[in-house]
């Protein structure tokens, strides 16, 4: 009989992201070439990591109060273009399982909130293709290289033109 109350009442005092999910959430990040040099910064531009490639890094989702964590993961290479991508921390979808399990207050109000469970970071992995540093994009080879747009450095964007 106390065995089934204590679960209930454990399951109820806890918040349904944080008994489903985790307050950290590993993010692999990989380059092509791979070994590059990263460093991870949060919010407050912490350092919260540095290494090189392939790498994956174990990120808080919270950073305070119903507050979610940003990093940003610089990435450089010798000879090669540096990048730098954003990872933003969204509300979990677990989160919104306190108002079908009962926990409203404890579980949307106070646990998941302070414990960051409540958040899931995005994207979840880092996978970039370094550019040459000089290199114009044009090869002589007849072959066509397709990027992702939010790949594509500025400069080039500015004398891109749509083909469709």
């Amino acid at each position: 009989m106390k065995k089934p109350f204590l679960a209930i009442a454990a399951l109820s005092l806890a918040g349904c992201a944080t008994i489903i999910g985790s307050t950290t959430q590993p993010v692999t990040i990989k380059t092509e070439p791979e070994g590059a040099q990263i460093s991870v910064s949060n919010r407050a531009g912490e350092k919260i990591h540095s290494g090189s490639t392939p790498v994956t890094v174990t990120l808080n989702r919270g950073a305070g109060y119903f507050k979610a964590e940003t990093y940003t993961v610089r990435i450089a290479k010798e000879g090669y273009e540096p990048r730098e991508v954003v990872l933003e921390g969204h509300v979990n979808g677990w989160y919104f399982g306190n108002i079908i399990f009962g926990g409203v207050i404890l579980g949307m109000l106070i646990v998941d909130p302070l414990s960051g469970a409540m958040f899931t970071l995005s994207p979840d992995k880092v996978d970039e293709a370094l550019q040459k540093t000089g290199v114009t994009g044009s090869k002589d080879d007849g072959s066509l290289t397709v990027v992702l747009i939010e790949n594509v450095p500025e400069e080039v964007l500015r004398t891109a033109r749509r083909v469709n």
